[in-house]
């Protein structure tokens, strides 16, 4: 310790006396190391003093008497920071948080400390302040420019506020930190457009995309691939929306050019085929052909050259843009092929894509080419609106459709009566089509609309009235409007009238639905007058819940909550008593009817005005199924397609409920590719169950259409992809990976780049993509699917039977053979297999016709004798395709004496047996056999 205590140096210690020697008589300079900045002046000693006493004052708690001293202080040397913090202490302590508040701001002034003026900035925002919260994250940016939360906070605040500016100059700044940083690009982005400066964002994201390129030259690694340079992957890459919101900026820009080069070059990068530089020799887009085969009604260009079409498959997005820049260019042919393939996708999900494409052909003055991509939008409610109804006009007008274009006008006229612009177009026209009565009517109506709009009167300026007191801020404190609008509120139903308003749409609820409950019974005995009134009550029901915008939200991660849902913050206004009123008394009245809890507040909500659930969906399916058998499938459809978007169907029952439904109404109306559509939702959210599969199975059962739903190309690869899944998962189980999101496993992305070309040219977007995120969430999740343990012969069987159907009978086999070795003795394997390997046989391209007949007689062997007529006719029919008729006339009497013993069995195959024999009878010259089956087996 003594060692420790007396163990120095001397002349350090005597350089440091004579440093403070130097800097207390303020002659010579410090030796040694740099002094460090000074916080404010050198203080005198009565001022010294006087700090003393009020440091003294307020650590004896006589705060007046403190804040007296330190004021005397100030008004000598106000650059004293001591003096300010002090006061500033006292008002804290007294409860004067804003005067504090002001008074550390101050003092911040004097000390320079960038951390200081971080956290008065986040008081500042706390109270309210924002200018002042925006100043102080000035202060931090000068003091510590690499202080990225302090810019991201001031970035955000600034974006509230609607200040562009500082938000731009926040975010760039971050940009400076961060070069090429996705996250802060994608900030950035919104507040450059909205600014009008494209060209620079332009430059932005193309310098990003290169750093990406240059860094990730084979493309983004995957996150379980290692990456080529032996460095871990970035955390973020330049992603496919990144490639869309550039070449919309090219667009935009009208370099057209440049965009779709960013498309194909980009799309390219992201698929791994950065390497192949060839394509970009080649004018046109044939690198992104679709294959012949999925085609379908699209636009098709012979190619010509030595490149062949590459037929890589890319977006619909991407294509989208494609055809815009195409379209743009004036390359009218190539961008009519690609929208001819957006076209092929469903308006709903590609509403906005159809109009941007319209929108383009309107640009280029192709007007038969955009009126019926308008009148399409324009005939669904979901997509229609008065821009569109007005193109669809405008293009009538120009393809001298004058009756057709004021047809249009008429009915948004009469939709709204006080709409002028189309007043006003459909006045022009009449005055075209030399009708200068009916349009002088309307320039009248115009006229008298706007004088009476002129003179009420018009709404006080609210924003002086509602200005927030500047208070204690050091700042005018006022925010930058957005946008005009109306008031906050005004024109608004109080909450004690909404739920009064709501009450007695409750009670008519619960009386019509009392209504059709007492109407159904009569219904189902046919009464005409019922079945009406039950239509009539149904349909106003199913209107009223499709119109309540709380049960279809467009977060659909949350289930419904009622129509007044309780929050977990109420934000508490004391300058408005009526409307806390108000709802305390809402609380007390629903009480009894949510039956809710404090412990349970996420509870689900089984009822809606009255009625469970349960007994809405009930209610759907018999409107639908109603409808459907009247002849009006297409309205059932679109209800029960819009009930499966609502928060109140978010479990996997209901979903399989409803697609069941709407499979029902689609096998009575024959539309079979619906059934087959909502069968594979059902197989995707049913994974590894066979049950799915069989109902597809029952849905397809026979006849032309379904066969050709059965054997569509788009069934063939999913059936393929559940045959990979489940093969995989009995085989080699740790390649699954499970998706949290979609709730079923699916091959990791090695996996899926050995089998992306059996996924070529599929358009559907509904399937097993990999959706980033963790692939565990709890142990609910993880245990949701029972992984198979053994092969499952029913999904091998089916995709043999697509095979057999589309005549690819080699493939039939192999598939079957599988089949076959899993499950011997089932009788639809092998009579399946057998007619696989006669029809394989029958072919000119079989080179072992002599095995593939032989391999049929196994069928007798396998099956035993408890199918003997069943066998004995199959047998006869494939003598008879080969052409070997004594032996197909034995087996077909046999199957009539066996019949004949059965007490002439007429539904077993014994009619088709003698059909098949007189065929035989005629065409060798025994005509007089031939009458003696018609007469027996054949007549009526």
């Amino acid at each position: 310790m003594l060692h420790r205590e007396w163990d120095f140096n001397i002349a350090q210690q005597d350089a440091e006396f004579r440093d403070d020697l130097r800097e207390a008589s303020g002659i010579g300079r410090k030796k040694g190391k740099k002094r460090s900045r000074q916080h404010g002046p050198v203080l005198s000693h009565q001022v010294r003093a006087l700090i003393g006493e009020g440091n003294q004052a307020y650590v004896d708690g006589n705060i007046p008497e403190a804040i007296r001293t330190m004021q005397e202080v100030i008004r000598i040397e106000p650059r004293a920071s001591s003096a300010w913090s002090v006061i500033a202490q006292c008002y804290e302590d007294s409860n004067e948080h804003q005067k504090a508040l002001q008074l550390r701001i101050m003092a911040a002034h004097l000390r320079h400390d960038a951390d200081e003026w971080e956290s008065l900035a986040a008081q500042s925002r706390e109270l309210g302040y924002n200018q002042q919260a925006l100043y102080c994250y000035s202060k931090v940016y000068s003091l510590d420019p690499a202080n990225v939360d302090a810019l991201w906070d001031r970035a955000s605040l600034a974006k509230e506020m609607n200040d562009l500016r500082a938000a731009r100059h926040s975010l760039l700044a971050i940009l400076k930190l961060f070069p090429h940083d996705i996250a802060v690009l994608a900030e950035l982005r919104p507040i450059l457009i909205e600014v009008s400066d494209l060209p620079f964002c332009t430059s932005l994201y193309q310098a990003a995309l290169g750093y990406y390129q240059t860094i990730q030259p084979l493309g983004p690694a995957q996150p379980n691939e290692p990456s080529s340079t032996g460095q871990p992957p970035p955390a973020q890459t330049f992603g496919f929306i990144d490639i869309l919101v550039l070449a919309d900026l090219y667009n935009t820009t009208a370099e057209y050019d440049r965009a779709i080069h960013v498309i194909r070059s980009g799309c390219r990068w992201l698929q791994g085929r950065a390497s192949q530089r060839f394509w970009d020799g080649c004018g046109d887009d044939r690198e992104y052909d679709l294959p012949r085969e999925d085609r379908g009604g699209s636009v098709s260009i012979e190619r010509s050259g030595d490149v062949q079409p590459g037929h890589y498959p890319i977006d619909v997005n991407a294509r989208h843009r494609l055809a815009i820049a195409r379209i743009k260019l004036g390359e009218v042919e190539e961008g009519k092929m690609h929208a001819s393939i957006v076209l092929m996708q469903d308006i709903l999900d590609y509403a906005a894509l159809f109009g941007e494409i319209a929108d383009s052909y309107f640009e280029r003055e192709m007007y038969a080419d955009a009126k019926p991509i308008y009148e399409v939008l324009g005939g669904h409610p979901a997509t229609s609106s008065l821009y569109v109804l007005f193109q669809v006009a405008v293009c009538r007008k120009m393809l001298g459709d004058l009756e057709g274009a004021a047809e249009v006008y008429k009915q948004v006229i009469d939709a709204d009566q006080i709409n002028n612009d189309a007043k006003m177009k459909l006045a022009e026209l009449y005055e075209i089509m030399d009708e200068p009565r009916k349009a002088l009517e309307l320039v009248y109506q115009v006229i008298d609309s706007r004088k009476r709009r002129t003179h009420q009167p018009e709404a006080a300026s609210i924003a002086d009235a509602s200005a927030q007191p500047q208070g204690a801020s050091l700042f005018e404190e006022k925010s930058r409007a957005k946008g005009k609008g109306s008031a906050p509120g005004k024109g608004r139903l109080s909450l004690a009238e909404l739920k009064a308003l709501e009450d007695e749409r409750e009670r008519e609820v619960i009386l019509g639905h009392k209504h059709i409950e007492e109407l159904w019974p009569r219904m189902l005995h046919a009464e005409v007058e019922a079945g009406r009134e039950w239509m009539i009550e149904a349909e106003k029901l199913v209107e009223m819940f499709r119109e309540t915008r709380n049960l279809f939200v467009t977060t659909r991660d949350h289930d419904f909550k009622g129509m007044f849902p309780k929050r977990r913050i109420q934000r508490r206004n004391d300058a408005d008593e009526d409307r806390m009123v108000s709802r305390l008394e809402l609380n007390e009245r629903d009480r009894h009817r949510r039956n809710k809890d404090d412990g349970q507040a996420h509870s689900k909500v089984d009822s809606f005005r009255g009625v469970k659930f349960a007994s809405w969906l009930r209610i759907f399916m018999q409107y639908s199924f109603i409808l459907t058998q009247r002849g009006d499938y297409d309205q059932a459809e679109e209800v029960l397609r819009h009930i499966l978007l609502s928060n109140a169907y978010r479990d996997s029952d209901s979903h399989t409920t409803i697609r069941t439904a709407i499979i029902t109404c689609a096998i009575f109306a024959g539309r079979f590719t619906v059934a087959v559509e909502q069968c594979r939702k059902l197989i995707n959210s049913h994974q590894f169950n066979n049950e799915a599969f069989r109902l597809l199975l029952v849905s397809i059962s026979s006849g032309h259409r379904p066969t050709d739903a059965f054997v569509s190309s788009t069934l063939q690869k999913h059936a393929l992809r559940e045959l990979r899944l489940h093969d995989t998962a009995v085989k080699t189980p740790e390649l699954l990976k499970w998706n949290v999101v979609g709730r079923r496993y699916g091959l990791s992305s090695s996996v899926k780049e050995e089998s992306s070309k059996a996924n070529e040219g599929e358009e559907e977007v509904d399937e097993e993509t990999e959706i980033p995120g963790p692939t565990e969430s709890s142990t609910a999740d993880k245990t949701a699917i029972r992984m198979p343990t053994k092969n499952n012969p029913v999904i091998v069987t089916l995709y043999g039977q697509m095979c057999l159907a589309a005549k690819s009978y080699q493939s039939a086999i192999f598939y079957l053979l599988h089949a076959y070795d899993y499950c011997p003795e089932d009788p639809i394997v092998c009579l399946s297999l057998a007619i696989a390997s006669l029809s394989r046989a029958m072919q000119r391209q079989s080179d072992n016709r002599h095995h593939m007949i032989a391999q049929i007689s196994r069928i007798r062997r396998e099956l035993g004798d408890g199918l003997l007529v069943s066998i004995d006719y199959n047998f006869g029919r494939a003598f008879h395709q080969l052409g070997l008729h004594s032996h197909a006339v034995s087996h077909y009497e046999r199957v009539l004496e066996m019949a004949e013993k059965r007490g002439g069995d007429r539904t077993s195959v014994a009619k088709e047996a003698a059909y098949n024999l007189s065929l035989i009878y005629v065409t060798t010259g025994a005509v007089p056999l031939a009458d003696a089956l018609y007469r027996r087996w054949l007549s009526i």
